[in-house]
């Protein structure tokens, strides 16, 4: 029965509370909002993937066994009652939560009435006024436009066979996958995709034909974090070829995220090379906006290079405007006052009333892409290689008292300071995840000459960070 036909009636569910404000839902919000005659939502959070807190900083619990929040909705159709949606959380331990849901009545409960509406049909409390300012600014999709559509990283479908850390073992994986005598023996070795885009006879077939050194590709895995695998469809399932392919000969590509779940806005990073789905955001994915179509032509849109040159009365070079809007999205006040829309989706960026101020973070921007692909990085000497042993990980522990990380009883790097080893990006903490990632190798010498250069990268990011702000706060002395 469809609600639309009833006169009168409730629902009453419980459910993941992402779709209140998540954008992939605002058409079901639209439809509710218009359906139902009178909403009430009880969030009750414990989002352990956003690492939800009480407002006050305290301990906030999931009431089920499951890391996604939750919320109770009462959807009511009946003429003559006053229109709306209401909204009102509940935070706190699962126990407090379970007494006052139950002592809960309609009356009890302090709703707050919101005003859903276009463009994004909120069941959450939103900064109307801040939400203004920021609709105003240019989105990412709409500057890196050309290309189409946003597209997320690739997804090998199965990492364990289609990734690996130096070209020699992908190749080397493929051999292996020919050998096996049928499926059941591959699925053995490997665990291998089970989606229909994928079939164990076509790739034998296939990849017995092709010349494994030509297409073996480096892409970016995770951040600071370069893998390998073989781009082709028996191996890489979706790549993404429509944006990807422009990412396989020299290019640049700003790494940033539509909704995500992390409690911190750092999921912004830069590729020279295809990267990964997952490579920028934890919680859910990360897309890929490459700043040229191919060589010489920008993946700029044309009204926004209208608008810029209009602007600044200047043609600014992508790089420079590349470098402007890492800048920007490296701010810590720019991340912090638009976090609750950025948590939700592609970022938006203000743009400097005066060129110079342009110029400024732009340069400041610039820097700290060239840091990240590892191109020019200050040295500070952190994270020298000490002690004697086999280089293999066998388990990752920070000492804040040695500013040492270890990776086995005898051998660790330092120093390492600790806000290098607590620096996070896309939900990642870097240091940490490159090592983890590689626990029972035994580390090559480039792997640990890496971990050093991304070490004196995440000290050089930090101080630019707060150089970046300070010109961020010049640009927008109301603050942007």
């Amino acid at each position: 029965m469809k609600m639309e036909e009833v006169e009168e009636g409730v629902v009453a569910i419980i459910t993941n509370h992402s779709w209140l404000d998540n954008p992939t839902f605002k058409g079901m919000r639209k439809s509710l909002a218009e359906t139902f005659d009178r909403i009430y939502v009880f969030d009750l959070h414990g989002n352990a993937k956003k690492k939800e807190r009480t407002p006050d900083g305290g301990k906030d619990e999931n009431i089920f066994d499951i890391e996604q929040g939750v919320a109770i909705s009462l959807l009511l159709k009946r003429s003559g009652v006053e229109r709306g949606v209401w909204h009102a959380d509940l935070w706190g331990e699962r126990i407090s939560k379970y007494k006052a849901a139950a002592q809960a009545t309609l009356d009890s409960v302090q709703w707050e009435q919101l005003a859903p509406g276009a463009p994004d049909w909120l069941f959450k409390q939103q900064d109307a006024a801040l939400a203004s300012i920021y609709r105003e600014f240019w989105s990412v999709p709409a500057i890196l436009a050309r290309l189409g559509d946003p597209a997320p990283g690739i997804v090998t479908t199965h990492d364990e066979f289609a990734v690996s850390f130096t070209r020699e073992e992908t190749k080397k994986k493929i051999h292996a996958l020919l050998a096996t005598k049928d499926e059941q023996e591959a699925r053995q070795l490997f665990r291998l995709c089970s989606q229909s885009q994928w079939s164990y006879q076509r790739a034998k077939v296939e990849l017995r034909k092709i010349d494994l050194d030509r297409i073996a590709v480096d892409i970016t895995y995770r951040p600071f974090d370069k893998r390998w695998t073989i781009w082709d469809r028996n191996v890489a399932v979706h790549r993404r070829e429509r944006v990807m392919n422009a990412m396989l000969k020299g290019n640049l590509a700003l790494l940033t995220a539509r909704p995500n779940r992390s409690p911190d806005q750092d999921q912004f990073f830069v590729s020279d090379r295809p990267s990964e789905t997952k490579a920028a955001e934890s919680t859910i994915q990360s897309y890929c906006f490459p700043l040229w179509i191919s060589a010489g032509v920008e993946n700029l849109a044309a009204d926004f290079r209208a608008f810029l040159d209009g602007r600044y009365e200047h043609h600014y070079r992508p790089e420079e405007i590349f470098g402007y809007i890492y800048a920007v999205l490296h701010a810590p006040s720019y991340r912090t006052r638009y976090a609750e829309f950025l948590r939700g989706d592609f970022p938006r960026i203000p743009f400097a009333e005066d060129a110079d101020d342009f110029e400024t973070l732009s340069a400041l921007g610039w820097a700290v892409v060239q840091a990240h692909l590892l191109h020019e990085v200050p040295r500070s000497g952190l994270a020298d290689f000490h002690g004697r042993g086999d280089r293999t990980v066998d388990a990752v522990r920070y000492s804040p008292a040695e500013e040492a990380v270890w990776i086995n009883k005898t051998q660790n790097f330092a120093p390492v300071p600790d806000s290098v080893w607590e620096f996070h990006i896309g939900g990642y903490q870097v240091l940490n995840k490159y090592l983890k990632a590689r626990k029972g190798r035994v580390l090559a010498l480039d792997e640990i000459n890496h971990v050093s250069a991304v070490a004196d990268s995440l000290a050089f990011t930090i101080e630019q960070m707060a150089k970046i702000d300070t010109a961020y706060w010049s640009a927008f002395p109301d603050s942007g």
